[in-house]
């Protein structure tokens, strides 16, 4: 019998409840900057209940016409570069692990082991160690200001070829003796066995991926000179001008509040799975 304790349940609800305060009030004062003219909010201080200029302000940053000393380029574009990128990365990353993943655990491949441990050592290697010959790569490629080359260098993963490696480990022998028994091909095992046992795992994966994606800054930094391929976190940063220039902060916090719908609805609509996914041992 689980002994209720009222004064234990509060103290964790308030403490709940103040976390999510603090996570929550930047958002806020976000929100409200977003919906304020550009005036108002380098005042002392600053309003802290929204504005009547939401509409206005959003509709500025969709479509690009601030008269701002940054970046004037459409949000609504960057919204679309950070979408394909995301997904493109998120997508590529699951598929090659998956095939590498199989590939190491049901094929016999001489030395194996080497192929495996070459992946994960990788690990060792993020983009931002090699940063400076993947860029020459890149550029020697004609790649700069192109989707293939905001994409293509981040598309391995040594993180989830091992996740998959390890969860495909764990599936009964007894499962593929079953698909040869009834003339299933590796592929076909691969696609009928393996992918549906595999989907919460796949989820939650593509949540993280989708957000490594989405929040990338230091590669599409040096890989895009064009406005027309600004992801949105680069935008942010391309709005805000240095010097002694007026930077429309209105704008500003209305791209940094549509940058931030994206991910949250990935996380929201996908919790469930996601949640499953990290924690479910019964595979």
């Amino acid at each position: 019998m689980i002994e209720r304790r009222p004064i234990l349940t509060f103290v964790s609800h308030l403490i709940l409840i103040l976390g999510v305060l603090i996570v929550a009030f930047p958002v806020y004062i976000t929100f409200v900057a977003s919906t304020q003219t550009a005036d108002a909010i380098v005042q002392a201080p600053m309003p802290m209940l929204p504005g009547s200029h939401l509409i206005e302000n959003y509709k500025t940053a969709l479509f690009g016409n601030s008269a701002g000393a940054g970046s004037t380029a459409p949000v609504g574009r960057m919204m679309w570069v950070s979408l394909v990128s995301a997904l493109t990365i998120a997508i590529a990353k699951i598929a090659i692990s998956l095939l590498s993943a199989f590939a190491i655990v049901y094929f016999r491949i001489p030395g194996k082991s080497f192929f495996f441990w070459s992946i994960f050592v990788t690990l060792m290697l993020p983009v931002e160690v090699r940063i400076g010959p993947t860029y020459q790569v890149v550029a020697d490629l004609g790649m700069l200001n192109s989707y293939a080359g905001l994409t293509v260098p981040l598309i391995a993963s040594a993180t989830a070829t091992f996740l998959f490696r390890q969860f495909f480990m764990t599936v009964p022998d007894e499962l593929l003796e079953a698909a040869r028994m009834d003339g299933a091909g590796p592929l076909r095992f691969f696609k009928d066995i393996l992918l549906p046992l595999s989907t919460t795992s796949i989820a939650a994966l593509f949540v993280i991926q989708f957000i490594y994606g989405w929040n990338q800054y230091l590669w599409p930094l040096l890989v895009t000179t064009d406005e027309n391929m600004y992801p949105v976190v680069i935008g942010i940063k391309r709005m805000i001008s240095g010097g002694d220039a007026a930077n429309d902060w209105n704008i500003i916090m209305a791209t940094a509040m549509l940058a931030m719908i994206p991910p949250a609805l990935v996380v929201m609509l996908m919790q469930k799975w996601f949640v499953k996914g990290l924690v479910d041992t019964e595979k």
